[in-house]
């Protein structure tokens, strides 16, 4: 087929979310800032310094905070995190039928590229610090004719690449909000993503 797909990490590919929650609170135990691990862990998705923001703290603090939690983030959050169900099937569905796969992810980029490569997902590029429409950036710059994600913000950075916006409902936003969106199609699970990308796509060829 030859077509690139490109796909969000977290809550799409993978579930981080008891060590984003554990980073989250040790952060706010070492900076004495009323920071609320599971609440972060429920919305993944927007950039971390805007999270911080949400959470009052003061902005002079924010650079020093996110490098902190880039370095906690390792050890704290890497060991627990497992891939979603019908990620791995997802993947390997694309590279088989001769396609590349990308993920494009608000996450910095060597924190994401642990995970994986801890998980062992077949990922041609790595793609971090883009959030909503500015993912359309990667999108556009590997040509990629599908991007799935589980946050409005993915849908948005998906429509700004003219890509096919492909929602899933493993995160933050339910199928209305997907829809509303603009998402062609939204799955409960990435377990769906094989069968209909086999179906859209059948006959396609590199150009």
């Amino acid at each position: 087929m030859g077509i690139t797909v490109g796909f969000d990490l977290d809550m799409t590919l993978i579930d981080a979310r008891l060590g984003m929650a554990a980073a989250m609170n040790a952060l706010g135990v070492e900076s004495g800032l009323p920071l609320d691990g599971d609440a972060f862990a429920a919305n993944l998705g927007p950039p971390l310094d805007d999270i911080l923001r949400g959470f009052e703290a003061p902005e002079e603090r924010i650079p020093g905070l996110v490098d902190r939690f880039r370095a906690l983030y390792p050890d704290m959050v890497v060991p627990s995190t497992v891939a979603l169900p019908g990620a791995v099937e997802s993947l390997r569905a694309v590279r088989e039928a001769g396609g590349r796969t990308l993920v494009v992810t608000g996450k910095y980029g060597p924190n994401a590229q642990l995970h994986v490569d801890a998980l062992g997902l077949e990922v041609d590029e790595v793609v971090g610090e883009l959030w909503s429409t500015r993912k359309a950036e990667a999108l556009l710059a590997h040509d990629a004719r599908v991007y799935v994600g589980d946050h409005a913000g993915d849908i948005r950075g998906a429509l700004a690449a003219k890509a096919i916006a492909v929602g899933v409902t493993t995160g933050p936003c339910d199928r209305t909000l997907l829809l509303s969106e603009g998402a062609e199609v939204v799955f409960d699970s990435l377990t769906e993503f094989p069968d209909w990308f086999e179906r859209t796509f059948a006959g396609s060829v590199v150009p």
